[in-house]
């Protein structure tokens, strides 16, 4: 047998939140690390591992043979939450990719909203997908940090139903961090990014650029305000 691959934070920090005894789907699964570390914990009854490329399938397959799982993960190349069926899986964890592709994969398959929980990490663009969820008929529940290799990483926790349009501050800064030790961090990074993107559209000469940067100074003061509100609370 060999050596157990060492889940790194944001994938142990994404695996600790699956529920004992799930049947899990791992979309986008590139090495399959989540279901082949579940699997070897006996926390897991069974996964599906896809994968749109077959490169990285068969990367994930050889990788599980040589931890001794000879079944127990069921290889399916495929876009997205297509090599699904409704039904099939308790848990369905997509990480590893851009928000924006996150919520396509979503649009897609609209059966997401009946009855599975949801893990899902977005790489970048998280601002896309909170928007997109609410809007779309489903209800972020939890939503916590890890922090991987100098960068932090929303992870959120969602099942369908019904919750308020998220606002231009909850895109970006999140719904439900306050109580997470790294949203400060978090926040100033957001804030950073923000003030890059203010400055390269202050260069634009179009209106369009110019009333896109009033909306994200509009957005950055309601982070600022975030900010001096968490570092009162955390005597920072």
């Amino acid at each position: 047998m060999g050596e157990r691959p060492a889940l790194q934070p944001r994938l142990r920090a994404i695996a600790d939140l699956v529920p004992a005894g799930s049947r899990l789907a791992d979309i986008g699964t590139d090495h399959g690390y989540i279901p082949i570390d579940l699997l070897l914990d006996g926390r897991i009854s069974a996964a599906i591992a896809t994968d749109i490329g077959a490169l990285p399938l068969d990367h994930a397959r050889r990788t599980a043979r040589c931890c001794g799982l000879t079944e127990g993960i069921d290889f399916r190349l495929g876009d997205g939450l297509a090599p699904l069926a409704p039904g099939e899986a308790d848990v369905i964890v997509i990480a590893g990719m851009g928000g924006d592709s996150v919520a396509a994969i979503l649009s897609a398959a609209p059966w997401a909203r009946e009855g599975p929980l949801l893990l899902l990490q977005p790489m970048s663009k998280a601002e896309v997908l909170r928007a997109f969820l609410p809007e779309h008929g489903y209800r972020v529940e939890a939503e916590r940090l890890a922090a991987d290799k100098g960068r932090l990483y929303p992870i959120l926790t969602v099942r369908g139903g019904a919750m308020q349009p998220a606002t231009a501050a909850e895109a970006w800064g999140g719904f439900l961090l306050r109580e997470d030790p790294l949203w400060g961090a978090y926040l100033e990074d957001r804030l950073l990014r923000l003030r890059r993107a203010v400055a390269g559209l202050a260069q634009a000469r179009d209106s369009g650029a110019a009333e896109k940067e009033r909306e994200l100074r509009c957005v950055i003061a309601a982070l600022e305000e975030k900010r001096r509100e968490w570092e009162n609370a955390n005597g920072s």
